[in-house]
């Protein structure tokens, strides 16, 4: 047990630190363990590989993300901006090489082999992306006089187009949506959010009729019978044959038929293997998260990190509302992953880049007394 009396790195961060937030997402990460057990050996058979390869590879990226997350925890908001303008700035140049270099899968290209690993920059854009328009945000609020504003929406359009040109659209939605929430909470009026909004609906209606791929997602969402829904359909099915409690682990079909279903379809694999029971667990485990970080974010007075932690839980919000959306077809499919669930060593190293930085930034200010000086010997001198 740590003394509050200990004034060691270690002793401040654990009195300071949301442990039940920490506790939180160790929960999220052994069930990712779990579920990768549930659903990938099927995947991995069909790759021709080893049965726990995937089990294997999640495992092991879990220990450098652990040691990310609590090692950027320990940051003062300061080193968390410093690093993330150097994090950045290696993600947009790597974001920016990606469609020359990249390796292409089902059309686009969104990941960079480096050393014989494969690399998605686009992940670890998404958190140091949040902290720099977080900070120049605030800046924003402290010194009108500074354009902190137009920086900000000219970092967005760079990485917008970026994104698009790969093309990921689900993280470009994903970025907008988090910028646009940011840009309201720094004060913003009302007319520049609808504004943002037509710009955004000009931009999809672009990519509906420019890019085949999104048309027929969509059209297969509004009319099922315009395409191919099988994946979708087997994915909502699960919810139905798992029940409340689940068929038992193993016993599900899901992650036999789609080729995703460690990744994408890992929260479906879960209702039928172990029931809506346990998505329900997961769900409140999520919200738990959100709701815990936007009101320790908001008891903050400086705004740099009301707006950086208040961006990352929202990026962290967002993207696990999409993937479930998705796995219940309440929005069109679009690959994203279900954090610190799906299989994916980008995902899950960024992720706990993001989630150790929002720990960093919700730590508690110490209190007065426990940073009072000792009192000195009587007659000593000063």
């Amino acid at each position: 047990m740590v003394s509050r009396t200990q004034r060691t790195p270690f002793g401040n961060w654990w009195w300071t630190v949301d442990r039940l937030m920490l506790g939180a997402l160790t929960a999220l990460m052994l069930a990712g363990i779990v579920l990768c057990l549930a659903a990938s050996p099927p995947v991995a058979g069909r790759l021709g590989l080893e049965p726990f390869y995937f089990v294997n590879r999640h495992i092991l990226f879990l220990f450098p993300s652990i040691a990310i997350m609590l090692g950027v925890s320990f940051l003062s908001p300061q080193q968390i901006r410093r690093l993330s303008i150097a994090v950045f700035v290696i993600s947009i140049a790597m974001v920016a090489v990606t469609p020359h270099f990249g390796a292409e899968i089902k059309g686009a290209k969104r990941w960079l082999i480096v050393f014989g690993v494969n690399i998605q920059p686009s992940e670890f854009l998404k958190p140091a992306f949040v902290i720099l328009i977080a900070w120049l945000f605030g800046e924003s609020a402290k010194r009108p006089d500074m354009p902190a504003n137009a920086i900000a929406f000219s970092l967005l359009l760079l990485v917008v187009a970026l994104l698009v040109i790969q093309p990921d659209f689900g993280q470009t939605m994903l970025i907008v949506l988090v910028w646009s929430a940011l840009f309201f909470m720094a004060g913003m009026r009302v007319v520049w959010m609808f504004g943002i909004a037509g710009i955004a609906g000009l931009g999809l209606l672009s990519a509906y009729f420019t890019v085949p791929h999104v048309a027929r997602r969509i059209q297969r969402f509004l009319d099922p019978a315009s395409g191919d829904t099988f994946n979708i359909d087997i994915a909502t099915e699960s919810f139905m044959r798992g029940g409340w409690f689940g068929q038992g682990p193993g016993e599900g079909t899901v992650k036999r038929l789609l080729p995703e279903s460690h990744t994408d379809f890992v929260f479906a694999v879960a209702a039928e293997e172990f029931g809506v029971a346990l998505c329900l667990v997961l769900v409140s485990l999520f919200a738990f998260i959100v709701i815990r970080a936007l009101i320790r974010a908001m008891r903050n007075d400086d705004p740099f990190p009301r707006f950086a932690a208040a961006g990352l839980t929202m990026l962290f919000a967002t993207q696990s509302a999409i993937n479930m959306s998705v796995n219940l077809h309440l929005i069109p499919a679009k690959g994203m992953t279900l954090p610190f669930i799906s299989y994916g060593g980008s995902s899950m190293i960024s992720l706990a880049y993001a989630m150790g930085m929002l720990l960093a930034l919700t730590r508690e200010q110490p209190r007065a007394a426990m940073l009072a000086p000792e009192p000195l010997p009587a007659g000593s001198l000063i």
